[in-house]
């Protein structure tokens, strides 16, 4: 049986390199999945993380798992985990190269917000799972804005030049949103990105030049550290991690 990887050992795979300051944001969304995923997988397990590009988020939560990354741009085929249980397929998800109850797990991690047809990446989605088997979803709260602290603004690239490079076609979502594109509300759900750590994602994604990003951080690490750490799944966040058992 396939079991999800402990905690400590999944946020140490966090891609980006300065994991506590520019890349808290991604590790408070790997927190928040690894709370909402299923603890064991039946037999080995099989994996598919629909528009997975380089991440290997998947292979990081369920390293015995079979994983298979689908995603709509080849070019990431050479980008994927080097092992021989992960293969990379190049698709739509909205029309997964699939049969029916196929994984174990299905994710979707940040990918519902880039979709206009966002009912059909859902209804394949659920279609390929087992039964028994979970659809993971994490996405942005349909109020998220950027940057949160208005001070921060004159720092900050506009939040519409951040969500043409990052493809979105909407802003996020609310809960009964993704209850009716999933037939019913998930099963578990858990926040990440809270008000107070919200200033570091920011920071992060600011104009400051390394060395001004390296002091605020600084300034701002106490009251952060215990932002991240009284953090709870029902805390209030600006993005949330969703799973839904078929």
């Amino acid at each position: 049986m396939s079991s999800k990887a402990p905690l400590g050992v999944f946020l140490s795979g966090n891609p980006f390199p300065n994991g506590l300051t520019d890349g808290l944001f991604y590790r408070e969304k790997m927190r928040a999945i690894h709370r909402v995923a299923p603890a064991e997988l039946q037999g080995r397990g099989r994996v598919l993380e629909v528009g997975g590009g380089r991440s290997g988020m998947a292979s990081l939560l369920y390293p015995g798992a079979d994983i298979v990354t689908l995603d709509i741009d080849p070019a990431l085929a050479d980008s994927q985990p080097a092992w021989e249980r992960s293969i990379f397929v190049c698709g739509d998800a909205r029309s997964l190269p699939f049969e029916d109850d196929s994984f174990d797990v299905v994710t979707l991690f940040d990918v519902l917000e880039h979709i206009e047809e966002d009912n059909r990446a859902a209804e394949e989605a659920l279609r390929v799972v087992r039964p028994g088997g979970c659809v993971l979803v994490s996405t942005p709260e349909a109020e998220w804005h950027y940057p949160y602290y208005k001070a921060m603004r004159p720092y900050c690239p506009h939040e519409s030049e951040l969500m043409q490079e990052w493809g979105h076609v909407r802003r996020g979502y609310r809960d009964p949103e993704l209850a009716a594109l999933f037939g019913r509300p998930a099963e578990r759900r858990a926040t990440f990105i809270n008000p107070v750590t919200a200033f570091f994602h920011d920071v992060a994604f600011s104009r400051l030049g390394q060395r001004r990003r390296k002091l605020v951080y600084a300034l701002a690490a106490p009251l952060t550290a215990v932002g991240y750490l009284l953090h709870r799944p029902s805390t209030r966040g600006t993005e949330t991690a969703f799973a839904w058992r078929k």
